[in-house]
């Protein structure tokens, strides 16, 4: 990951877990969800303001349906976000994307603990 978007990604949304050298994840994926917000807002699909006033309406709705807002949801928020940004922005639909949440799950349900989950066309199905 580029370090200095890292860092300019935090600077601009403070609410970023971190420690002094950076975010801090507590999974791939949260790294993952971090760094395809970068690359969409490094392409132009949103502009910072526009990311933070998103993820700000995610947090609020979730903490009015009971989240507790520990931080330990805070990646859970930041993905949320990113599938509502790319839908409302054409990037993609919510079909889609929920095609694929279907489809992960089929493939996580046949995958033994420790194997890596492989898609494959069945699980579109």
């Amino acid at each position: 990951m580029d370090t200095s978007a890292a860092a300019r990604a935090t600077g601009a949304i403070s609410s970023i877990p971190r420690d002094e050298d950076g975010p801090v994840f507590r999974a791939p994926w949260e790294a993952q969800a971090f760094a395809i917000a970068l690359t969409l807002r490094d392409r132009g699909v949103f502009t910072w303001s526009e990311w933070a006033a998103a993820l700000a309406d995610q947090i609020k709705r979730a903490q009015a349906a009971g989240d507790p807002d520990t931080g330990e949801t805070y990646y859970l928020h930041w993905l949320a976000t990113l599938e509502h940004i790319v839908a409302a922005k054409g990037v993609t639909t919510s079909e889609t994307l929920h095609r694929y949440r279907d489809a992960w799950d089929r493939a996580a349900d046949r995958t033994p603990h420790g194997k890596p989950i492989a898609l494959t066309p069945d699980d579109f199905e």
